[in-house]
């Protein structure tokens, strides 16, 4: 596959790890209709301890092809979701999220693409559920990877940390203590459309948390939007990434891109 992912630590074994649990891949799209929108009886993933964070400043360094969108030191790369600059807090090398500081957009436009993110949870910890480091990375400002602080801290599966927001859960929780610095590594496909706008392929994710494989090649069934499950509509084959403002003052750093499509 051209461009797959490059990973350092205990990656590969993740990996060969997840394939021998997972065999076969993620379940088919039929899956997301068997559990309501956010069903609270949905199964929750089993725990994995991902190990300790690598020591060092960075987890994972950027490739020498990759587009740097955030180097700690500034937020060129990004726009308010609202217009204008963007307002987040940048501070030894990583920007959080402050009070009413609204969602952030890349200025440039990506389809498919390998992204990575670095980020942190507040700690000590405040709120439960829902309301405890709730944050989101939206591709194409569409497609959503759930961003949350689910250690030890339960809400309904579809929307842990991780999740395809509304559609699939997990297949793991790889969560660190809030505090630690934790990554996600996220290789995404865009959807295809035909000329007359009808769904010629799915989005599909591939996506690894601290490590641990999370998502296996998964097909969502449409956007990520709360208590529904739209249909796909078209829309432009390149779309910016967005990060989610949802109160909670998450902090991120050494974000990077590898633009797939080039």
């Amino acid at each position: 596959m051209k461009g797959f992912m490059r990973f350092g630590g205990g990656a590969l074994a993740a990996l060969v790890a997840g394939v021998f649990l997972f065999a076969g891949g993620q379940a088919p799209q039929e899956g997301v209709y068997a559990w309501k929108i956010h069903d609270p009886d949905r199964p929750l993933p089993p725990v994995v301890d991902p190990g300790p964070p690598v020591a060092g400043d960075v987890i994972v360094s950027a490739p020498a092809d990759a587009i740097v969108l955030f180097n700690g030191t500034d937020l060129s790369k990004w726009q308010s979701s609202r217009g204008g600059p963007a307002s987040w807090k940048v501070e030894n090398g990583w920007m959080e999220i402050p009070s009413r500081g609204g969602a952030i957009t890349t200025s440039d436009l990506f389809g498919d693409c390998q992204l990575h993110l670095e980020y942190c949870m507040p700690d000590p910890p405040s709120g439960e559920g829902q309301g405890r480091g709730n944050s989101g990375i939206f591709l194409q400002e569409i497609y959503e990877v759930q961003v949350l602080d689910s250690y030890v801290n339960t809400t309904y599966a579809d929307g842990m940390m991780g999740a395809l927001y509304g559609q699939y859960p997990p297949l793991v929780n790889a969560c660190r203590p809030p505090g630690q610095w934790q990554s996600v590594d996220i290789l995404y496909r865009r959807p295809r459309f035909s000329e007359e706008g009808g769904l010629l392929a799915p989005a599909v994710f591939t996506v690894f948390h601290n490590g641990v494989l999370i998502h296996d090649h998964a097909e969502p069934v449409g956007p990520m939007v709360w208590q529904q499950r739209p249909p796909y509509e078209a829309h432009a084959d390149r779309l910016p990434i967005s990060l989610q403002d949802h109160g909670d003052p998450v902090r991120f750093r050494n974000i990077w891109i590898r633009d797939l499509e080039r």
